[in-house]
């Protein structure tokens, strides 16, 4: 029988892997400062990196704890009582491999079986931002790529757009032309954009939303970067379609520099 092939069928902020380690060692499920040890050491193998953690030794005896890892988390209750770890992995990127996480921590806890409970999907996003779905389990024919540019080569895409709401912009930038328009050829330097021609601004006047700017810059080889600048509510809303690949949260946060805002919400479209 022929192995199915794995298709990438959507995009998912995370991936959630619950597993139950038994038999382990109670004298290692014990010792809140060992299972910090091998939480983190499992974690660095795995290929996530570390930020902080956190371990809890429970009295009489029992242990929980927490691992934060730039690519999210790693989790763990224990009860010596029964040899048993119940565990949690957690990550929104592609970059940790789960199979050397789980045999690492079945080797430091002395586990003699391990069951992978649950591989979950979360945070599935759709043309119009995150769906309401419950999370979808992981099978051997459909995956949802953890990277956007894993979704982007999937498909042949055509391009990416990056929809942005830039909120709390400075007053100052806001409403200088000149600190606009260098903003986003800064912008494109930062994201490596090739560029054609120069930045269109004018203004614009809403009786119902209120004034602002609107700006227009052709990137070469198609596509753009456009939006409006809303005085009123002191916000930058930003559209980036590029044909080239870019990471939309590298963008995000390079567009929160650019134009001088507070903090952002995003919508990504992989566009075919």
């Amino acid at each position: 029988m022929e192995k199915p092939v794995e298709t990438i069928k959507d995009f998912a902020l995370g991936k959630h892997l619950t597993a139950e380690f038994y038999d382990c060692s109670s004298e290692i499920l014990a010792d809140a400062h060992l299972m910090e040890s091998i939480f983190i050491a499992s974690a660095k193998a795995s290929g996530a990196t570390v930020l902080g953690s956190n371990f809890h030794d429970f009295k009489p005896q029992g242990v929980s704890g927490f691992v934060i890892i730039a690519e999210s988390h790693f989790s763990v209750h224990a009860w010596p009582e029964y040899d048993y770890a119940a565990v949690d992995i957690f990550t929104c990127g592609e970059s940790i491999d789960f199979r050397i996480a789980v045999e690492s921590l079945k080797s430091a806890l002395k586990s003699e079986s391990v069951i992978i409970s649950g591989v979950m999907n979360r945070g599935i996003v759709g043309n119009n931002g995150v769906e309401r779905l419950v999370p979808v389990y992981v099978d051997k024919t459909q995956a949802y790529a953890l990277a956007w540019q894993t979704r982007f080569n999937s498909v042949d895409a055509w391009g990416l757009q990056c929809s942005l709401d830039i909120h709390d912009c400075s007053e100052s930038f806001m409403r200088d032309r000149h600190a606009v328009e260098s903003g986003i050829y800064a912008l494109c330097g930062e994201l490596s954009l090739e560029y054609e021609g120069s930045v269109e601004i004018r203004e614009f006047h809403n009786p119902d939303k209120g004034d602002g700017l609107l700006f227009h810059l052709p990137l070469a080889g198609g596509g753009r970067i456009s939006g409006d600048i809303a005085w009123d509510t002191h916000s930058a809303y930003v559209d980036i379609f590029s044909t080239s690949f870019i990471e939309p949260r590298s963008a995000a946060e390079k567009a929160l520099a650019a134009f001088h805002g507070r903090h952002y919400r995003m919508q990504v479209a992989v566009r075919r």
